[in-house]
Formats: structure tokens, C-alpha cells, sequence
């Protein structure tokens, strides 16, 4: 089995920055990419960020500028560096993985749990 645990969410005020981590545990052979998506309320799931293995990384464009993704090769982790947050970046942030497990050729698609973020004063 693989988890994906994330961390780090919580109230911070407009202008504020918090800071994500995920770490995928279990039996892994191999991430291809690691990435945090988030869903407010009332709206879809969407792409925050992303980044693969050989460390390019993807934005949406309303983070660009602000987050910055980055991961571990070595422990499975990735983390979502959030400066000068908004209000419209509350919502429940998930972390994803594109992995395979050992015996396995195929690849899999996993998902944390989720953790709130709020931005609010």
C-alpha cells in the first residue's frame, strides 16, 4: 500500500505564507511526478504545481511568481513553499503522486488526505 501524508496547513492572513509537505510512504519503486492541487468550496480541483523527477516544475498561473515547488528525491517528499497568500488560495490542498509500486510496471495515481489552508484576516 502507499500513503501520501501531508502537513503543514492552517489560518495565515492575506500577504502571509505557509509552507506544505507531503511524504509518500509504502511500496515504492519509483515517482514520476509529485504535485499539490487544491479545491475550494463550491469549485473544482485544480493544479497548483508540479514537478518531476528530473526536477522541472508546472504552475497555475494564478500562483506563478508566488509558490514554489520543490521535492526529495531520496525520502519521497515534496513541498509547497506559499509566499503572499490570498484570500482566493483558501482551500483544501492535496498532494498527488504518479508512482509505481514494486512488482508493478504500471503507473498509479495516489492522493493525500488534504489540509485546509485559510487565508482570512
Amino acid at each position: 500500500q502507499v500513503q501520501l501524508v501531508e502537513s503543514g496547513g492552517g489560518l495565515v492572513q492575506p500577504g502571509g505564507s505557509l509552507r506544505l509537505s507531503c511524504a509518500a510512504s509504502g511500496c515504492i519503486f519509483s515517482i514520476d511526478v509529485m504535485g499539490w492541487y487544491r479545491q475550494a468550496p463550491g469549485k473544482q480541483r485544480e493544479m497548483v504545481a508540479g514537478i518531476i523527477s528530473g526536477g522541472t516544475t508546472n504552475y497555475a498561473d494564478s500562483v506563478k511568481g508566488r509558490f514554489t515547488i520543490s521535492r526529495d528525491n531520496a525520502k519521497n517528499t515534496v513541498n509547497l513553499q506559499m509566499l503572499s497568500l490570498k484570500p482566493e488560495d483558501t482551500a483544501v490542498y492535496y498532494c498527488n503522486a504518479a508512482l509505481r509500486v514494486h512488482g508493478s510496471s504500471s503507473l498509479g495515481n495516489y492522493w493525500g488526505q488534504g489540509t485546509q489552508v485559510t487565508v482570512s484576516s
